[in-house]
């Protein structure tokens, strides 16, 4: 089965920057889309960005939109979240997770494979 490994979390103050790394193995990255979810302390899971299979189309939630970027590199089997300006708000662990379409949405349904989550601090 596909695994996925998230990497890059850690503290940061708010302003500032992260850059997210999700490595996958075990299927034909390529062909599937890819997304990124987020949960925080007393919260329930929620959608943070999405991408297609050929990295054309991008969708975010409307709390990350013009901050967050994702992006994928196909060669490398790697999906990326860089993140800027950063709020306190956006402390939570990201989970990357990997998409039975080519083309996923929001929804944590429409993903069957899931990392392990990594943590994002940002401290005010």
């Amino acid at each position: 089965q596909v695994q996925l490994v998230e990497s890059g979390g850690g503290l940061v103050q708010a302003g500032g920057s992260l850059r997210l790394s999700c490595a996958a193995s075990g299927r034909t990255f390529s062909n599937y889309g890819m997304g990124w979810f987020r949960q925080a302390p007393g919260k329930e899971q929620e959608f943070v960005a999405a991408i297609s299979w050929s990295g054309v189309t991008t969708v975010y939630a409307d709390s990350v939109k013009g901050r967050f970027t994702i992006s994928r590199d196909n060669a490398k089997n790697t999906v990326y979240l860089q993140m800027n300006s950063l709020k306190p708000e956006d402390t939570a662990v990201y989970y990357c997770a990997g998409a039975r379409t080519r083309v996923p949405g929001a929804k944590t349904y429409e993903y069957d494979y899931w990392g392990q989550g990594t943590q994002v601090t940002v401290s005010s």
